[in-house]
């Protein structure tokens, strides 16, 4: 085991983290935005904002899979008190709760949740690495994480913007798919699924190791262009992993 930068418990420090989504089986947009919910509804998650979610295609053992079912992929920046492994256990849990089976490597699914970095934590463990060993030759990734950070960096890879002009449209296709708005449950039909802000609280004095203090209400970037301004804590009793790979 393998632990710099971090701690395997975070003992109430807000780290901020990266989470990749992927899903190509079933109602994907709702799948994944449901599942954004209910980490949003943690109490030691904060400051959650999630991407557009954008239609990829099927990588596998041999690289991109035309005939499979289509991914749809986002990525969303948050802050968290939770350790990398507590993190991940949650991941997994809601993972399970939308209909994930793991029977084979790289299979389809209904929902896939990965752990990108965790602040600057370099972790190898059986069931966790971070950074995301692959992410950095990942434009499913890349592409949704550059658009909510321009300046986005990937401990131990180097700019963002830097790493996905190297793999630019490996996968991720163009043209309009329709998405969900978590506010109004309206369909919105415009070219990608859109931006998503959920701003919840941090508790006052509690700033995020290594980023910008948040207290109070979070109203993170509302003017970021692509996207649509989300001020909610998530309707009450809305249902609450990572396995390497959104596609893996």
């Amino acid at each position: 085991m393998t632990v710099t930068g971090g701690a395997l418990r975070a003992g109430g420090q807000l780290f901020p983290v990266v989470l990749a989504f992927g899903a190509n089986l079933g109602d994907r947009a709702r799948v994944i935005r449901a599942a954004q919910r209910e980490l949003v509804e943690h109490t030691e998650i904060v400051a959650f904002r999630a991407s557009a979610l954008i239609e990829t295609v099927k990588l596998d053992f041999d690289g991109v899979d035309e005939t499979a079912p289509g991914y749809l992929n986002g990525v969303a920046l948050a802050a968290t008190s939770l350790s990398p492994v507590e993190l991940l256990r949650l991941t997994q849990q809601i993972e399970s709760l939308h209909g994930r089976v793991r029977e084979t490597p790289w299979g389809d699914r209904t929902l896939d949740i990965d752990i990108i970095c965790y602040g600057e934590t370099v972790l190898n463990l059986p069931d966790l690495t971070l950074p995301h060993p692959r992410a950095h030759e990942r434009d499913f990734v890349l592409e949704p994480w550059l658009a909510l950070d321009p300046e986005a960096v990937l401990p131990g890879r180097g700019r963002v913007a830097e790493l996905l002009d190297s793999v630019k449209n490996a996968t991720v296709k163009q043209g309009a798919i329709g998405g969900q708005d978590l506010v109004s449950n309206v369909i919105a039909q415009q070219g990608q699924v859109g931006e998503e802000y959920y701003a919840n609280s941090a508790p006052a004095g509690q700033g995020v190791h290594g980023g910008e203090e948040r207290t109070g209400i979070e109203t993170a970037r509302q003017n970021a262009s692509g996207g649509q301004n989300r001020v909610n804590s998530a309707p009450a009793g809305q249902g609450a992993r990572t396995e390497e790979g959104c596609h893996d």
